[in-house]
């Protein structure tokens, strides 16, 4: 596959980063742009008449006022505002956080047979009933983060509700992991797909790395043991089923039997994955689990690095088998999840490389993929084609969740590798 040179061809000094001040004017850059994310929501988003927030604000912030509300856009900016609240202590955030949930309880949660719709009309009124396990993920994930931020039991109550229902209903016995998608009643269903450009197939890396990201969250502020089990399960079906230990990319989408039908290479799913495992493995404390894969979880970003980077240092889209063709694209989302892969695999390793390709990143962020006219990050950079079909800021698929959350990250770690160079 695909050799790039990337990692280092933009001006970066790795010796420059031997003491801990070099690491202060990426942090800064970083929790300004989160407030930056942060106040575009605030600004554009909140739907006054009808409560919530807009089902989609486009390119030019203005909303559609007649888009249906999605399931993972509440939960995502509930997150986000949430853990914005927490980190930064800003009372528009948490107020906002409490804009969201409320919406969600009113309007999204089922509660004659328990979790969240998929999707309403704009008036708040129920068009889609389905019950995609990935959506319910995104749930458990955001209750547990307003959970960290309110302290208020009935959060967290809901929270292991849908936590239940999903261990209840969505694991496959015979085979293992967790089964697509459900008809409002639990029951089974024909077309279990996330969105119409993925495959129809019942069990899907994308929806196990979700499950697993809200059960990492749920485990940090409620430690017990039932949680505990069910993070190590599914800790352990990435490393047995969707990690190819040859190529260290991931497989996403099996059969029932965890036979691979995937038609290619996510890069942006393959970095996600590599920071969001070690993220699972450090709640859990698992020692034995954590030495096993961790050299798994920096193969998966090394891999990324060698094959992903371009000439500007952003990550493309994906490889596609068939045709032996790169979709060379880059899209916001894979920018931002690569930025906390590449910080996370140099924390962890020392590999100075690994910062050189976050740097280099980051100017190319910062200058091609956030909108600093109008706010907010394009979903396609400037230098690609526009995405006329999905050109929007907010919308069902695009949330402050992939920029927000990597800002949040990307500056933790960087106070870390500080501290730590500190010392």
């Amino acid at each position: 596959m695909r050799q790039t040179g990337g990692a280092n061809t933009l001006a970066t000094n790795p010796s420059a980063l031997d003491g801990a001040a070099a690491y202060l004017p990426l942090k800064k850059a970083f929790t300004q742009q989160l407030h930056g994310i942060a106040k575009w929501w605030l600004s554009y988003t909140q739907d006054q008449a009808r409560g919530g927030f807009y089902g989609e604000v486009g390119d030019n912030n203005v909303a559609r006022v007649d888009a249906e509300k999605g399931i993972v856009l509440n939960t995502r900016i509930l997150w986000f505002f949430s853990e914005a609240a927490v980190y930064t202590g800003n009372a528009d955030y948490r107020a906002a956080a409490e804009r969201a949930y409320g919406y969600l309880c009113e309007h999204f949660l089922d509660r004659e047979h328990g979790g969240f719709y998929w999707s309403l009309s704009p008036e708040g009124n129920v068009e889609q009933s389905k019950k995609q396990v990935y959506a319910q993920a995104f749930a458990v994930y955001a209750l547990a983060a307003y959970y960290q931020l309110t302290q208020d039991t009935a959060v967290l109550t809901m929270a292991l509700e849908c936590f239940e229902l999903i261990e209840n209903n969505c694991v496959d016995r015979a085979t293992e992991g967790y089964c697509e998608a459900y008809t409002r009643e639990w029951g089974k269903i024909a077309d279990v797909r996330l969105s119409e450009k993925d495959l129809n197939y019942p069990k899907t890396m994308n929806t196990h790395l979700h499950v697993l990201e809200a059960y990492t969250k749920l485990y940090q502020v409620h430690q017990c043991d039932k949680v505990a089990r069910a993070l190590a399960y599914g800790i352990d079906l990435f490393e047995r089923y969707f990690i190819d230990h040859d190529s260290y990319h991931l497989r996403m989408f099996l059969d029932d039997n965890w036979q691979d039908h995937s038609p290619g290479v996510t890069y942006g799913h393959d970095i996600e994955c590599s920071w969001l495992l070690h993220k699972a493995l450090t709640a859990l404390g698992d020692a034995q689990r954590t030495t096993r894969l961790t050299p798994v979880v920096l193969a998966l970003a090394k891999t990324c690095q060698r094959e992903a980077i371009d000439q500007h240092g952003a990550v493309i889209d994906a490889y596609h088998r068939a045709s032996n063709s790169y979709r060379l694209e880059r899209v916001w989302w894979v920018q931002a999840e690569a930025l906390v892969g590449f910080l996370t695999a140099y924390k962890l390793s020392g590999d100075k490389s690994y910062f050189v390709a976050a740097e280099n990143l980051w100017s190319f962020i910062d200058e091609y993929q956030i909108d600093h006219q109008r706010g907010e990050w394009r979903w396609h950079s400037t230098l690609d084609a526009p995405d006329r079909a999905r050109n929007y800021k907010a919308g069902f698929w695009k949330g402050p969740y992939h920029n927000g959350r990597a800002m949040i990250e990307a500056a933790k770690l960087l106070t870390a590798l500080s501290t730590a160079a500190a010392h």
